[in-house]
């Protein structure tokens, strides 16, 4: 048979596929030491092993079955898939309002390239129109490639270009902005987008999918659809987070951009306010506030686009027998900002003093936070808190460690004067710092007690 139907598989894989003449993408009945498989025979990316057939099974998910586990196979039926996402002109409705999309590299609407294995972005908005027709309903889209990489590459180069994007975009008076990005480090960007874009008078949305497009649990469609309703049609015009609330499909949430934060892999809830409640539930049909007051949408094009970021800031995490030398590696690399991730209220050990004197006495601005992530930083407690402040280092509150981070880091992107960076740290620009945590701002329960399980049985999940 002809390599080319076996694209992709190469060694004992391909020996295998020869000897039983399955094709890529063939329907086979894969008979194995496990048990039965069936599926359809997916191409390999070029850089994989040849160890692995991969079906894509009837549900929609793609497994890899060990060669060596495979006693016969029979091909039942062939037909090609074509994975590209068709493309349709996106219909301009009078009337809808306009939103901008811009692409960081994130998957919210994806076809997988099976010669790579990488997920290749549907970006144009006849992409989009073509893979969710939903979105014509709700707004009338312009798209702008921005950057393309993957979410853990982002950093200050990408924040400071966004925040002028989007101030550029408000001067053209768009009605709001969504901006597509990876997960792992969208609250990281939600953050920088806060303190560098004040004053918004329109909604900028950041969104992304846990579950990529190819997949029939992908959360991507959706959370497009409801990311371009709250950039459209909120009231609401601050950086927000919408993703997932529940893990079903039943509604999204808007998260603020400085209290919010990835707390699962996996899940398709896995965003969360954390100290504080979400600001508002949306759906494909309505907006609901959850938070009265919030930052309302304006009609003028006035906004405060502050592009400034600092790559000499730094966070340490603290474990118990910490050494000195950690530090000091820290302050001898030329950072010029440290957020200390503490334990309880804000603690590290004794062993790290002198070198916290020492990073004081050249002039590094140091911040507590907490390794508990909700409360609030209380260093007046112990002697510990108190001795570290003394040292230098500043209690911040409940600001969440990588929002301190990033907040230490636009910043010292303006100022290094030791009295301003203090006093702009801890004056909050939007809730970053709270005055106090609602009742119902930590929420965290245990399976498997009685009470907890009553309640699940009543709610979903």
């Amino acid at each position: 048979m002809n390599n080319d139907i076996f694209q992709g598989y190469k060694g004992d894989a391909l020996k295998v596929l020869q000897q039983y003449k399955v094709r890529v993408w063939g329907t086979a009945t894969i008979d194995t030491t496990r048990g039965v498989f069936e599926g359809t025979v997916l191409p390999r990316a070029e850089n994989d092993d040849d160890q692995h057939i991969v079906i894509k099974i009837i549900t929609g998910y793609n497994i890899g079955i060990d060669v060596t586990t495979i006693k016969t196979m029979k091909e039942t039926g062939y037909k090609k898939a074509n994975y590209k996402i068709p493309e349709k002109e996106f219909p301009i409705t009078p009337g809808l309002p306009k939103v901008k999309l811009f692409g960081t590299g994130g998957t919210i609407a994806s076809r997988l390239d099976y010669r790579t294995g990488a997920v290749i972005p549907a970006f144009s908005p006849g992409e989009l129109y073509g893979a969710v027709p939903e979105l014509a309903d709700i707004c009338n889209l312009e798209t702008e490639k921005v950057f393309a990489v993957f979410s853990e590459n982002m950093g200050g180069k990408q924040y400071v270009s966004l925040a002028k994007a989007i101030g550029a975009e408000i001067e053209k008076g768009v009605d709001g902005i969504v901006i597509g990005h990876g997960t792992d480090t969208l609250h990281h960007t939600g953050a920088a987008l806060t303190f560098m874009c004040q004053n918004l008078p329109v909604p900028v949305v950041l969104v992304g999918s846990q579950r990529s497009s190819d997949r029939p649990s992908s959360d991507a469609a959706l959370n497009l659809m409801h990311a371009m309703k709250a950039a459209g049609h909120s009231d609401i015009a601050e950086v927000m987070v919408c993703m997932f609330g529940p893990t079903s499909d039943e509604y999204g949430l808007l998260h603020k951009g400085t209290r919010v934060r990835k707390m699962h892999s996996s899940y398709r809830s896995t965003f969360r306010t954390i100290g504080d409640t979400p600001l508002a539930m949306i759906s494909r049909k309505e907006i609901t506030p959850i938070k009265k007051n919030y930052n309302h949408r304006r009609n003028d094009k006035k906004v405060k686009i502050l592009p400034y970021f600092s790559d000499e800031v730094t966070m340490l995490y603290y474990s118990p027998g910490m050494k000195p030398d950690v530090l000091d590696a820290m302050v001898d690399a030329g950072y010029k900002g440290i957020i200390f991730v503490g334990t309880g209220l804000g603690h590290v050990n004794k062993e790290l003093y002198p070198a916290i004197e020492r990073a004081h006495a050249r002039g590094v601005h140091m911040f507590m936070t907490l390794q508990t992530i909700w409360g609030y930083v209380q260093m007046f407690v112990y002697d510990t808190g108190r001795d570290m402040m003394a040292k230098g280092i500043i209690p911040a509150g409940n600001m969440l460690p990588e929002v301190a981070w990033v907040k230490l880091s636009w910043i010292l992107g303006q100022t290094n004067d030791p009295e301003k960076v203090k006093e702009m740290m801890l004056t909050p620009v939007n809730d970053e710092i709270t005055l106090r945590e609602p009742y119902n701002g930590y929420l965290v329960y245990q399976g498997g007690v009685p009470e907890v399980e009553e309640f699940i049985k009543k709610v979903h999940k």
